[in-house]
């Protein structure tokens, strides 16, 4: 690891003016992700500046939204009673990532900020557009066990990492940001980015631009929803694939429906056609099996990850049984 600088800051914008002097500089959190990318040479910054002194840890419920600071711990949010009673979905996508201790450290903003865990990406020896842009990607025509089936582009496979994020972009979540332009919001659905021309950019946020927390909006999933992850082994593992699903039932009627997967895409994979196929229809597994079947339009597998075109439908399918009663 390379010697850098250090700075505290105590206000947002301190942080977005430290940040902006510097233009080889990061803001540090919990660190989990940017410390690892350090230590492994993949980024070199020459300055951190520590915001964990910033107001910005606060959850609390705001005219019909749970706002969440982005310095919440992951840990805190997941067993937040407040969360656990209003977003529930949240809670169980939280619990399933990384290890405690990890939870313990990582923050929400950061959760949002980190980057793949392609094996490509993380080897300075080995070509990554998304690292080093112009240098090709190494995963197409490689190992990509691991990699996206929806979005891709010739550019990059790679996928985004996080278990929160997928619940988030299912309950309609908005980014609160501050920046040298002032404040802004952007839904969650924008906020991360496909790969296309540009993979080394992982989502909407400009140069300077600070996360300051997140709001979820009220809706009527609180009985019914599911967090499933399939992965490797039970405990810090990354998700092959994974849904969040959060369904608003009258009966045996659905009257609401939010579904995303993660493991499969460079961004949190809304299932827009999906839900729109089961609103008004009956909860059960030949319908949920047609919803699949419709999620799954457009997914292309690279050889190595084929087995996710059956897995990825057969897992939205299990979350939709198990979150109506149905498994």
């Amino acid at each position: 690891m390379i010697n850098f600088g250090y700075t505290r800051v105590t206000t947002p914008k301190a942080a977005v003016e430290a940040l902006v002097k510097n233009s080889n500089a990061q803001w540090l959190a919990g660190g989990t992700n940017l410390v690892d990318l350090m230590k492994k040479g993949v980024i070199v910054p020459q300055n951190l500046i520590d915001i964990n002194n910033l107001p910005l840890k606060e959850i609390k419920k705001d005219n019909g939204k749970l706002h969440i600071g982005a310095l919440a711990l992951n840990s805190d949010v997941a067993e937040n009673d407040l969360v656990r009673q209003q977003q529930p979905l949240l809670s169980l996508a939280l619990q399933a990532g990384a290890s405690q201790q990890i939870r313990n450290m990582a923050t929400i903003g950061g959760n949002m900020m980190q980057r793949t865990r392609c094996s490509y990406f993380y080897n300075p020896d080995m070509p990554c557009n998304k690292r080093e842009p112009g240098t090709g990607c190494g995963a197409l025509k490689g190992f990509n066990r691991m990699h996206a089936i929806f979005g891709t582009s010739e550019k990059c496979i790679a996928v985004h990492p996080s278990d929160m994020c997928i619940a988030l972009v299912a309950l309609d979540a908005t980014v609160l940001i501050t920046g040298p332009k002032g404040e802004r919001r952007i839904s969650f659905q924008n906020f991360h980015r496909l790969p296309g021309d540009a993979p080394q950019r992982d989502n909407t946020l400009e140069r300077g631009e600070l996360i300051t927390g997140i709001e979820i909006p009220d809706n009527a999933f609180k009985d019914h929803f599911h967090y499933l992850k399939i992965r490797d082994r039970t405990s810090y593992a990354f998700a092959l694939v994974s849904v969040a699903a959060a369904v608003s039932l009258q009966g045996d009627t659905i009257q609401d429906v939010r579904l995303a997967m993660g493991g499969v895409a460079h961004k949190p994979w809304r299932l827009v056609e999906a839900e729109n196929f089961l609103k008004g229809k009956s909860a059960s597994e030949a319908n949920f099996r047609q919803a699949a079947a419709v999620a799954m339009k457009g997914a292309q597998g690279f050889g190595h990850n084929n087995f996710k075109l059956k897995l990825a439908p057969n897992t939205l399918v299990e979350a939709l049984k198990t979150a109506t009663g149905k498994a």
